[in-house]
């Protein structure tokens, strides 16, 4: 198994004013921020609710939730994909403590990553003809 070079996050935890737009959307709508955040990540946009919700029911059930499950998951899976430095012990204290910065955070790196993602030699993929008659495979738009 080839070992991967860990890096740094691209962005500080409170590198708020490194990108404004971020940070802004965060503070008026930190739900928002984190769906968007699950969402270009590939995980469902609705996950972050759990963070939400999840505390509320277990209390009610004497059950108390310190830790907010997604944002945790979501960070851990991050530095994963992209080989972040990191530790879980690190996470947990990020998620629990300062999760809204966790989400800008998060956000930025994505952001990042697809900025540094566009490949300047892509080449465009060739319309496929189809017979008339024949219609495309479902879930395919003809043109």
């Amino acid at each position: 198994m080839a070992s991967q070079t860990l890096t740094e996050w691209s962005n500080g935890l409170c590198d708020c004013f490194e990108d404004a737009s971020t940070c802004c959307y965060g503070f008026w709508c930190c739900p928002c921020l984190a769906c968007t955040v699950s969402g270009k990540f590939g995980e469902n946009q609705c996950l972050p609710l759990c963070d939400i919700c999840s505390p509320a029911v277990l209390t009610a059930c004497g059950i108390p939730l310190f830790v907010p499950p997604a944002a945790l998951s979501l960070r851990v899976a991050m530095r994963n994909r992209y080989g972040i430095k990191g530790t879980l012990c690190k996470d947990i204290v990020v998620s629990c403590f300062c999760m809204w910065c966790s989400w800008c955070q998060m956000h930025r790196e994505l952001k990042h990553r697809k900025k540094d993602d566009v490949d300047v030699n892509m080449e465009p993929i060739p319309a496929v003809r189809r017979a008339p008659g024949h219609p495309p495979p479902a879930g395919f738009v003809s043109q």
